[in-house]
């Protein structure tokens, strides 16, 4: 029988590998093969050669799975970098978004995350990107809005009969 090979093996295998480190699961799945590799008499060179992984990557998962058994090998919770504003810090900045910025003395009308951005650093001397400033945004209970332009000496009663939908919704 001929031999199977995979075109651009080291390109595939390195697709493969970054699949693998995507899901959780399939990382998971991935510590189990190499604990069973090494269970049935592979030693841990071996398996991190096959797998693309250092010697003490593996030995690692073989002493959680005899530590921990299988939940050894399953991904432990993340809780991610500690936020840089206290609890008062963010009511205070949500007591802000809920004036206007020309109140506050800006000049723009609405807040977005590069005036909340400039808004934090001024007041609390942190710098917090314009991203994370829309996900605050997000978890004060903010939704994004644009700004829709207003025609200057438009005809109210025109735009009315323009429009695909009448005002009353019929």
């Amino acid at each position: 029988m001929k031999r199977l090979e995979i075109n651009d093996r080291e390109i595939m295998r390195v697709a493969l590998q970054s699949e693998i480190l995507r899901c959780e699961e399939s990382r998971y799945d991935h510590r189990l093969h190499g604990v069973l590799l090494v269970a049935s008499g592979k030693t841990c060179t071996e398996v991190a050669e096959l797998f693309g992984h250092s010697r003490r990557t593996v030995q690692y998962w073989v002493h959680r799975f005899e530590e921990h058994g299988l939940a050894g090998l399953q991904d432990e919770q993340r809780d991610g970098r500690p936020s840089m504003l206290t609890e008062a810090m963010i009511n205070k900045i949500d007591e802000d978004l809920r004036r206007s910025p020309r109140d506050i003395g800006y000049n723009q009308n609405l807040w977005d995350g590069k005036m909340l951005s400039h808004h934090i650093k001024k007041k609390f001397s942190l710098h917090i990107g314009v991203r994370q400033c829309q996900r605050l945004f997000h978890y004060l209970g903010f939704r994004h809005r644009k700004p829709r332009p207003v025609i200057a000496n438009a005809n109210p009663e025109a735009q009315m009969a323009y429009k695909k939908t009448p005002p009353d919704g019929k």
